[in-house]
């Protein structure tokens, strides 16, 4: 198929390698970035042989049909509506949106423009979490009957060049890294109907160590230590901890234990990484993975979505996932504040497994 023409909006931290792997996946023709600090749009553009332009020059051009949408959580919302508004398909850094009403309204505006809304992360589709969905789909534990998922770090003000928006609302660690989390256990067990959980704030500031902005002092406007419970619809339930005030930890990334053995799942926030099972009785083995995208792939999900654009077919890094999540995330923190359980609202498809042996930065039709 012709390769779908995609700009970029937002020139910061993370845009390097969507940049470098727009460039490699076939299914995308990176054709302009943007950014309001103009020097930074101009360097990424340099750096990946493409055009820096204004954000109104990328949504008037005619030949564009995915925005790649890499601004900073608080602006997600607004230029994600505007693309939409602009007739372009778009495609957001994780989390949808802030709010649940406007991710609801981005889901339901795409579909009422026939264009489409894909979110990240797209770390599900790599080789390590797809070889855990195959085991399951295929039966090495049998039933999954409950999962853990445990995000711990202590914040990323030691490393991150502008971390201000990691402790603002929309931030924190259940909206930064909350998605790859909850997305890999949507991926592995299917979608959950009803939440609850407890959450603090540990710090009432942070102070930053990292460069540029060393020393500046930051001050803390969400939970930064949250723990949930999910009750899956298929019956299983999960617990997730993600917190930026523990400083280590020996709790497994995930684990889902089924009624015939117990499988390791590799960091959601990478591509490949170990997938080891314990079958009863057995031990614990690594298991070859049997998919590609085992790099740091990001974009990958983006390409899938032009791929669904060309064909018809549904985009597995879905608008609908992104809102299920984000419904998950904002429940948690709900429960905590009320003292209940939460209803979800939302609910989803799992996404459709990736299909075996593709050739390096391919997809299938």
């Amino acid at each position: 198929m012709e390769p779908v023409k995609t700009g970029i909006i937002g020139c910061g931290n993370i845009s390097g390698i969507y940049c470098k792997n727009a460039k490699r996946l076939e299914a995308l023709d990176l054709v302009a970035v943007s950014d309001l600090l103009v020097d930074r749009a101009e360097e990424r553009a340099k750096e990946y042989d493409t055009e820096a332009v204004t954000v109104e020059e990328m949504l008037a051009d005619p030949e564009i049909e995915i925005i790649i949408n890499l601004t900073i959580p608080k602006a997600h919302a607004e230029v994600a509506y505007k693309a939409l508004e602009a007739g372009k398909s778009v495609y957001n850094e994780k989390p949808l949106a802030i709010s649940r009403e406007d991710g609801k309204g981005l889901v339901a505006l795409a579909k009422k423009k026939k264009l489409r809304v894909g979110c990240a992360p797209d770390t599900f589709m790599g080789a390590g979490t797809q070889t855990c969905r195959k085991l399951i789909d295929d039966g090495w534990i049998g039933e999954p009957i409950a999962a853990v998922a445990n995000m711990i770090c202590h914040g990323h003000e030691s490393w991150h060049p502008s971390p201000e928006f990691y402790y603002e609302v929309g931030g924190g660690p259940m909206f930064d890294m909350g998605p790859y989390y909850l997305t890999a256990l949507v991926n592995l067990i299917g979608p959950v109907k009803r939440v609850t959980g407890s959450a603090r704030a540990t710090f009432p500031t942070r102070t930053i160590t990292s460069q540029p902005k060393y020393g500046k002092v930051v001050e803390v406007e969400v939970p930064t230590h949250v723990v949930g419970v999910l009750d899956f619809a298929s019956g299983a339930i999960g617990t997730i901890t993600v917190t930026f005030d523990v400083w280590s930890s020996h709790l497994p990334l995930i684990e889902v234990y089924g009624t015939q053995g117990s499988l390791s799942v590799p960091d959601p926030n990478g591509f490949g990484g170990p997938v080891k099972v314990r079958r009863a009785g057995g031990e614990w083995t690594e298991m070859p993975l049997t998919h590609g995208y085992p790099e740091n792939s990001r974009g990958v999900g983006v390409a899938d979505m032009a791929m669904g654009l060309r064909s018809g077919r549904p985009h597995r890094a879905s608008g609908d996932l992104a809102f299920h999540v984000l419904d998950i995330m904002h429940a948690v923190h709900e429960a905590s504040l009320q003292g209940k359980h939460i209803q979800l609202g939302s609910t989803c498809e799992r996404p459709a497994p990736m299909v075996m042996d593709l050739l390096p930065w391919t997809l299938e039709g």
